[in-house]
């Protein structure tokens, strides 16, 4: 990646000042000294890799001074935020369609989230590079500032527009924390024990499951959504310090121990300022955004305008966006000082691989799950705490299968087998079984058994990618190519929610207007736009029977798009290589 991100083909309007490649990204903020160093009489193999850019230098000059017991405190500050964020993640999962309903947009509830999961996806490119220029420790200190805004702005939010653009700051910052944690996972473990790691940063789903659920619902009953969010704005931040206080009170250790030398970069402001435009490349960070975002909006809001897709506004967001994707690939490919995308990394099949799968996952996953809270409560007649038991059972059941993942890849050395035998197939079976069971009339075991053989599959399916991208990655390249892996998952999350709100606001009015009675023809709208509303209506009612009946033609075809989508998983995973684990070593220092 070194070679990658220095590649420089300035045009000559440009003014960015010359400099080496990777030695002008140490200066600015601090450089380990590029000949290798050691302590304690360790070999040459591992000293600080003289090659790698700055952060990265930080980070494995931190493990060699840290002790034993702040490696195990580390790990434990890291489950103690994945603890709060499972708790807090899960409480805005169910709290969602109350925020829609609030503002009379229940409809809405999958389009809020898909701008804000293509930027956050996008926005980790940027991320990894802030990891690797400044270090580990800052970035991680700026995705919890731009996480604890989006949950102020969303306990404050009076209009749902105020509330999307809240959620495209928290899910900024949540995704670029979780990516944070996963590089920090990914700097301090052996990569042979590295599933077993992932795995453990993961349990605290395992408890929350059995929280979230009664927390959401006393919090409906009582205080209120809002005060939902703003609890958390209040806990977040100061959950996550500690660990940012002990990197970098560990960074000056190594400092004064003569492993990281400072050295000012001698540039003004400006100059700091218009070098750093260009290194995290804003414009097209601007433009993939920017184009996602307008290109997918259209498919959620079409069915809100006059002409439907004919309509000026939907046609000219489409153009729109499609024209800002071309205008992105266009300064890459000829005027990008720094690139963007790490194009040769994505030449390795894979790397390549496992983030189409990535992708895959979370659009069928969307796709799904968009108004499964609203079919559990709608259709199944669940409270609000039953409802998040049963949607927690993925997080409870991939996080305990991944222990047994983990084991496995400890043991055998290898991962494919696990994602190509077993993930994606019984995650195809899962997903199809449920396009049956989505009947108000099944019983819901099945559906909880459907859950379940989903989250096992899930489990082994995401340790599995993860594993994929690092293993076929040096340790200085591991931050990026865990940053693409996030953005196809983040940008497939996107498509996943555009594609779920095109089936319901394209489906969902036409079937209620179809199966209403007479009486209940007036407040289609209400109906279609609040789930309290759909909730107010009794069990066995006209009215109810056919808002049931509405929700389970519209989620048929729902459920239909995941599994087909699901297929391209299977190919992608063929694409990896059988890497061995055990056969080499990806980090150094005190790590496990």
């Amino acid at each position: 990646m070194r070679d990658l991100l220095a590649r420089f083909t300035r045009p000559t309007e440009v003014p960015v000042p010359e400099e080496k490649p990777h030695p002008e990204n140490d200066k600015e903020i601090g450089v380990v000294d590029n000949q290798p160093r050691s302590i304690d009489g360790e070999s040459d193999a591992d000293a600080i890799d003289s090659n790698a850019q700055a952060g990265v230098k930080k980070i494995e000059a931190t493990t060699k001074v840290w002790s034993r017991s702040h490696l195990i405190l580390a790990y434990a500050f890291i489950w103690i935020i994945y603890f709060v964020d499972s708790m807090q993640q899960g409480m805005g999962t169910l709290l969602n369609p109350y925020v829609t309903s609030a503002f009379a947009l229940h409809s809405l509830t999958a389009t809020t989230g898909v701008m804000s999961g293509i930027i956050g996806g996008v926005s980790k490119l940027t991320l990894a590079k802030i990891l690797d220029i400044w270090g580990r420790p800052q970035g991680f200190l700026i995705v919890v500032l731009l996480m604890t805004l989006g949950l102020v702005m969303m306990a404050a939010c009076n209009t749902v527009e105020t509330y999307a653009a809240a959620q495209v700051f928290y899910w900024v910052g949540y995704n670029g924390l979780s990516y944070t944690l996963s590089v920090f996972i990914a700097d301090t473990s052996s990569l042979k024990n590295r599933g077993l790691m992932l795995a453990f940063i993961s349990s605290p789903y395992i408890v929350t499951v059995w929280i979230t659920s009664p927390m959401t619902e006393s919090i409906l009953n009582g205080i209120g959504w809002r005060w939902g969010f703003g609890i958390f704005s209040i806990i977040s931040p100061i959950m996550c310090l500690p660990l940012f206080f002990l990197f970098t009170w560990n960074y000056r250790k190594a400092r004064k121990a003569g492993l990281i030398v400072f050295e000012p970069s001698g540039r003004t402001t400006w100059q700091s300022i218009s070098y750093y435009f260009w290194q995290f490349d804003v414009i097209c960070l601007v433009l993939v955004s920017g184009g996602f975002a307008l290109f997918l909006l259209p498919f959620n809001i079409y069915s809100f305008q006059y002409y439907g897709w004919r309509d000026p506004l939907t046609i000219a967001l489409i153009i729109t966006g499609g024209v800002l994707l071309i205008l992105a690939v266009v300064w890459e490919r000829f005027y990008a000082p720094v690139k963007f995308m790490p194009w040769e990394l994505l030449k390795d099949r894979t790397v390549l691989g496992a983030c189409i799968l990535s992708a895959v996952l979370f659009v069928e996953y969307y796709i799904w799950t968009a108004y499964f809270t609203s079919f559990l409560q709608v259709v199944m007649n669940l409270n609000v705490t039953q409802t998040g038991y049963i949607g927690n059972i993925y997080s409870l059941g991939a996080c305990f299968f991944s222990f047994i993942v983990g084991i496995a890849i400890r043991y055998t050395g290898r991962f494919k087998w696990i994602v190509l035998y077993f993930g994606v197939p019984v995650t195809i079976l899962s997903i199809g079984l449920l396009i049956h069971f989505r009947q108000p009339d099944t019983y819901i075991g099945w559906i909880i058994m459907c859950e379940i053989l989903y989250s096992f599959a899930g489990g082994a399916c995401v340790i599995g990618e993860q594993m994929a991208v690092m293993a076929a990655a040096a340790h200085q390249h591991v931050a990026v190519v865990l940053a693409m892996e996030g953005m196809f998952s983040s940008v497939g999350g996107g498509i996943g929610g555009t594609i779920a709100a095109a089936i319901w606001t394209g489906l969902f009015p036409n079937k209620l207007a179809e199966y209403l009675p007479a009486e209940s023809q007036a407040n289609l709208t209400a109906i279609y736009g609040d789930i309290q509303v759909q909730l107010y209506y009794p069990v066995g009612s006209p009215t109810r029977d056919a808002i049931v009946l509405a929700y389970g033609e519209s989620l048929k075809w729902m459920f239909v798009a995941a599994t087909a989508i699901t297929g391209l998983g299977l190919i992608s995973v063929m694409m990896w290589r059988d890497i061995k684990v055990k056969d080499f070593k990806q980090v150094k220092g005190r790590v496990v």
